[in-house]
């Protein structure tokens, strides 16, 4: 092979092997996070992807500088099928993510969730009583809630504050329910607690609060949508770059294979 086609083929997957590591930081984002680090779904499938792309570059890096064809040629092929699995991924996280909008509460900034509004897939992985034990426990020894009791001591300027999903619907009974304000974690006397079985779940005690509740899983799912919606961007940009630079090392490895050929061709016509 012609030795400038082989340094651009080397010079592509240098390229390709710094497009792996945007995959593996989003995944490393998303541990980060309290309620992704509690629900345990995507982060580890980004970040195991991530680095299978890592060592497939790396494996054609070497392949194009150091000019071993059959190498080169592994990693064309493990390329298109890392390539195509990332697709698959960009699609599945946008099909699970769409919909869920909250709704505005009378005489409130935050929004509420209802858990009828996301992906079905999601909401039985989190519906399942055993899934859901394990997620409860871990969001109620985070400082997601204890959070709001250290920034609101009054009842208005609570109600005008915006809330993450995950504390609107974890850390304070729904608004429907009529409860009386006492501390952003503390609510008493409700006026209608046949309004949903949320209000009959709200408890006080600070290590139960609204976890049991359904809007507390709603407001998980609002929480993973926006922030699977952020990594899954970084996908997508990352997923159009890798076909590009795919494209382009077929090219190179193509012209450097023609190259060749005709090089053969002509020493043997001499």
């Amino acid at each position: 092979m012609a030795v400038k086609n082989i340094n651009a083929i080397g010079s592509i997957n240098f390229v390709a092997v710094l497009l792996s590591i945007p995959i593996i930081l989003a995944g490393i984002w998303l541990t980060t996070k309290a309620d992704n680090s509690c629900v345990k779904l995507l982060q580890w499938p980004i970040i195991l992807l991530g680095i299978m792309i890592l060592v497939v570059t790396l494996a054609g890096l070497v392949g194009g500088f150091w000019r071993v064809q059959w190498l080169l040629i592994l990693y064309l092929i493990s390329m298109l099928v890392m390539i195509i699995l990332l697709g698959f991924l960009v699609v599945f996280i946008y099909m699970v993510t769409i919909g869920g909008s909250g709704h505005l509460p009378p005489s409130r900034a935050y929004l509420e969730y209802k858990l009828d509004d996301y992906s079905g897939w999601l909401r039985r992985r989190i519906q399942n009583p055993w899934h859901w034990d394990g997620i409860r426990t871990c969001l109620s020894s985070s400082t997601t809630c204890a959070e709001l009791s250290q920034s609101y001591r009054m009842a208005q300027d609570f109600f005008n504050a915006h809330l993450s999903p995950l504390q609107s619907g974890c850390c304070k009974p729904p608004t429907d329910c009529g409860y009386t304000f006492v501390n952003p974690s503390y609510w008493i006397s409700p006026i209608n607690n046949a309004a949903g079985m949320d209000c009959l779940q709200w408890n006080n005690n600070q290590t139960e609060l609204c976890y049991t509740c359904d809007s507390c899983k709603a407001g998980l799912l609002a929480n993973l949508n926006r922030e699977w919606r952020y990594a899954n961007l970084i996908l997508i940009v990352t997923f159009v770059a890798l076909i590009c630079v795919y494209i382009a090392g077929c090219w190179a490895f193509r012209r450097a294979k023609t190259e060749s050929l005709f090089s053969q061709y002509n020493q043997g016509y001499t």
